[in-house]
């Protein structure tokens, strides 16, 4: 039952690179890349987890990528003869965008892609010294007038390791592979998440973000599928809090109609030559969890449930919550694709900019995400930045955040109606959008 209503909610399989014209994922590359020696593809994929881990492994020249993504070659056209946005004309946000990935690649400031190792590891050092502190004066006040407000702080900050954590897997955190490897284990195992794993499948994501079957966070049931889960489970996959405990149950067994697990280096979901990377993560992930047996022997149950236990519940549900909500809850309906329809530039256009208040610092600014998505080797401190200089080429494609307060509980309603409403999308057509499950929108009013 806990598959069944599991969510994807960081990416699955890798993918597999095909020859030929239609194969080639359009992609933009730094200039610190394009500039440097190009080493022998073997040796990429065996050793540079920089290069791997981001988005389209082949490149496309600008021209292709525009073509590709405008049936016309130069202007997107609407019915009625003007550009899509233009004055006169109605905005489709399925509609193929009238620029590429050069052209918003080109609007980003060059020393936005320079990324400063010392300057990442500052940001490690900031929230292992606050995660330790909060731990320790918890300890010692040892108050359930207390707990409470630890376990939403700690909990926040271990959500802000993961981020980290996930800059070393995109190769965002430096440009050396093992000082992200080494980073990025100590982080992502302290709080269990298997690194390469997680980092292997969340690679997929971004390079399939947006296509209905492909995407591996949290893309939506085709209806086929979604129509042969039994009500109670469709029930409980769009009902709250069950959406926002995924994560630990996904690792293990992914979602529906998939198949797989995180720690298995024979899993469908990694390539052969990944199998030293996916032992090596799993034994990390279990020697945390035998430290965490330990300390558990020797403070004793209670004092390690209220320590670490209920801080990981409160990262899950950040994690669930964060990734959810940049791929779904816009009060436009946006569009998924398929076929032909989709390309690397659109299915990146459909992800959401998120403002959490006084959190987006907290978290490393993981909500400034549509950038982020399409150029994940941009480390994250230079993403507001990069962000603003986008915008006039984005136009109408990009949706500006609504504003946060201090914290941002806003963001309960929008995920909450978004449960309510995006359940499934057709089983045809290569533009799709969520449609609604009757019978479950009206349980969930009911419930109310």
């Amino acid at each position: 039952m806990a598959r069944l209503v599991l969510s994807e909610c960081c990416g699955l399989a890798p993918l597999r690179l095909r020859g030929g014209r239609g194969g080639a994922i359009a992609a933009p590359t730094p200039p610190a890349l394009a500039a440097g020696p190009r080493r022998p593809a073997a040796a990429a994929i065996h050793r540079d987890w920089a290069l791997r881990v981001s988005a389209p492994s082949r490149l496309a020249s600008a021209v292709e990528e525009d073509k590709r993504n405008s049936p016309l070659g130069e202007e997107v056209v609407t019915a009625n003869g003007a550009a899509n946005g233009a004055e006169g004309g109605e905005f489709d946000p399925g509609a193929p965008p009238p620029f590429g990935l050069a052209e918003i690649r080109a609007a980003i400031p060059k020393h936005c892609w320079v990324k400063d190792p010392w300057r990442s590891m500052s940001y490690v050092l900031r929230d292992v010294v606050v995660v330790l502190g909060l731990a320790a004066a918890a300890a010692r006040i040892d108050s359930w007038l207390v707990w409470p407000l630890y376990w939403a702080a700690q909990g926040t900050m271990f959500w802000a390791l993961f981020v980290l954590g996930h800059d070393c897997g995109h190769g965002s955190f430096s440009n050396n592979p093992k000082l992200n490897s080494v980073v990025g284990h100590i982080l992502h195992s302290s709080i269990l998440v298997p690194y390469h794993g997680w980092r292997i499948s969340h690679r997929t994501h971004h390079q399939n973000h947006g296509h209905v079957e492909k995407d591996e966070s949290w893309h939506p049931l085709p209806e086929k599928l979604y129509n042969s889960l039994d009500f109670m489970t469709r029930k409980l996959r769009f009902t709250m809090p069950f959406p926002l405990l995924a994560f630990p149950l996904y690792l293990f067994a992914r979602s529906p109609g998939k198949s797989g697990s995180h720690f298995n280096p024979n899993s469908s979901l990694f390539q052969p030559n990944e199998k030293k990377d996916i032992i090596t993560s799993t034994a990390s992930w279990l020697a945390m969890v035998g430290i965490l047996a330990g300390l558990t022997f020797v403070m004793g149950p209670l004092q390690m449930l209220k320590l670490y236990a209920v801080p990981y519940l409160v990262f899950v549900m950040w994690l669930d919550m964060v990734t959810y909500l940049h791929h779904h809850g816009h009060e436009d309906k946006l569009p998924w694709y398929r076929g032909k329809e989709w390309s690397y530039l659109r299915g990146g256009l459909t992800t959401l900019d998120r403002d959490y208040g006084l959190i987006n610092n907290i978290h490393h600014d993981i909500g400034t995400h549509v950038i982020h998505h399409l150029f994940p080797q941009i480390p994250h401190y230079h993403l507001i930045e990069a962000t603003e200089a986008a915008k006039p080429v984005l136009g109408k494609y990009y949706k500006e955040p609504k504003k946060s307060g201090p914290l941002p509980f806003h963001l309960f309603g929008v995920l909450a109606q978004s449960l309510k409403r995006d359940h499934y999308v057709s089983d045809t057509g290569d533009v799709v959008y969520y449609q609604t499950d009757s019978k479950l929108k009206t349980s969930a009013q009911n419930s109310d």
